[in-house]
């Protein structure tokens, strides 16, 4: 329960219908976006490849199609998600503005 008064004094203007439906939506889609980018991250295997990476690369098929790999796409997926969490973060902040509402 406190959980939500924290969130609702999060909220600016709460007298005001409209802007606490759209605050919250805001605020859940940012959650979603935030653990969509952490599990994304966590899936992505590490780009070191301990003391081999000393020796020099060598040419595989698989350097060759990295950009269908699943990794490729994990990588692709990070960076939408993180460019919609930036999105909304911003909108989020520029509707906290009280002119916007006429409040």
């Amino acid at each position: 329960m406190k959980l939500a008064s924290y969130l609702m004094n999060l909220l600016a203007p709460a007298h005001y219908l409209p802007h606490l439906i759209v605050s919250l939506v805001l605020i859940i889609a940012m959650g979603v976006s935030a653990l969509a980018a952490i599990v994304l991250v966590m899936l992505q295997p590490g780009n070191s490849q301990g003391i081999d990476a000393l020796g020099g690369s060598s040419e595989t098929f698989y350097g060759k199609n990295k950009g269908k790999s699943t990794e490729s796409k994990l990588r692709i997926w990070t960076f939408v998600c993180l460019g919609v969490l930036a999105v909304l973060a911003v909108v989020f902040f520029i509707l906290q503005i009280d002119a916007i509402w006429n409040v």
